[in-house]
């Protein structure tokens, strides 16, 4: 039994091994390091879950806890919930250290997880960070999940919150007329529909390994369909709970290569990493932008695997990544 826990990390933690790569078999050759990671994701274990849901959801903050690294300090935490209809959104603030009494820069930050988990938790020390060297306000958005609630709740969520934030700028010692959005994974889907119907509003996006389409039929899907980190299976489970109605398959605010106009959209800057299954749909979104004629800024982080921003207690690259993020945030909150 302890074996099956500690396979459901988070959706899509497996074991690596050999994968069908252009009908050919071959080895993926990944770093000592990332082979390391994978190695000690296969060995952590949840022992208190109730369903395979919350196995993976609690496994997912003890992967972030443990291979996310040390938690910067920042000068203050803060915590409520915004009113919305019939529910309340919980958001937490970072206010970074060094901020004086003025208004600062603020980032709205949406998580990944498959749309099916993620928390306070499992973003606590890739949030500080960003706060810190970007020296903005993070504020993060605790989105309601799938399949608790479908699209469009957690995209509801986000752009609720984001608008709440813009119009109580001032209560929040925020600048309004300096704030971005950052998501990953599922959070990078979330923040471009937010972004498409808010975007004169913001400044900035940063998306990180977006994931864009419900498919999963590119090139990087079949190379990758056994992962690391996430595979082809867990993300059409995840996909399909997000979008329970066929409707909301044909929908652009869920899937956002289904976008056709990004005009309003802020410049964006999207990191991909090598071995990740979303690398080629993240490539065909920043293609899309461009036809747009959206200023678009891409990284591929070579080597690298789907979730590296949580890797930061061995990966460099993680550091590297928050630290092009930052240079990116404060050249266009100017």
């Amino acid at each position: 039994m302890k074996k099956i826990l500690g396979i459901r990390v988070i959706p899509g933690v497996i074991f690596y091994r050999n994968i069908n790569h252009n009908k050919e078999m071959n080895t993926i050759k990944l770093t000592p390091e990332i082979n390391k990671i994978i190695e000690n994701l296969n060995k952590l274990h949840v022992f208190d879950g109730i369903n395979p849901l919350d196995i993976s959801r609690k496994g997912y903050e003890t992967m972030a806890i443990q291979l996310g690294g040390k938690k910067e300090a920042v000068k203050m935490i803060e915590e409520f919930n915004i009113r919305n209809e019939n529910h309340e959104i919980p958001v937490r603030i970072y206010r970074p250290n060094g901020i004086m009494n003025e208004k600062s820069p603020a980032i709205i930050y949406l998580h990944g997880g498959w749309f099916i988990s993620g928390s306070f938790e499992t973003h606590d020390t890739i949030v500080r960070q960003l706060a810190n060297v970007t020296s903005s306000v993070i504020v993060f958005v605790d989105y309601r999940l799938a399949p608790e609630h479908p699209f469009p709740a957690g995209f509801d969520d986000a752009q609720s919150a984001t608008e709440w934030i813009l119009n109580n700028s001032d209560a929040l010692n925020i600048d309004k007329n300096k704030v971005g959005i950052i998501g990953d994974s599922a959070g990078a889907a979330l923040a471009i529909g937010v972004s498409t119907r808010l975007g004169q509003q913001l400044r900035f996006q940063v998306l990180i390994y977006p994931a864009s389409d419900n498919q999963l039929n590119t090139q990087s899907w079949k190379d990758y369909e056994d992962g690391p980190i996430i595979n082809k299976d867990e993300g059409i489970k995840a996909w399909n709970w997000y979008l329970n109605d066929s409707k909301d398959q044909q929908n652009p605010m869920a899937i956002p290569l289904l976008i056709k106009d990004f005009k309003n959209t802020p410049p964006t800057f999207i990191l991909l990493a090598e071995h990740d299954p979303l690398r080629d749909e993240g490539k065909q979104l920043a293609q899309n932008m461009r036809v747009s004629e959206i200023r678009v800024k891409i990284t591929h982080y070579k080597e690298m695997v789907h979730g590296f921003m949580h890797m930061g207690a061995v990966l460099k690259e993680t550091r590297e990544a928050v630290l092009e993020i930052a240079a990116f945030a404060r050249e266009n909150l100017k």
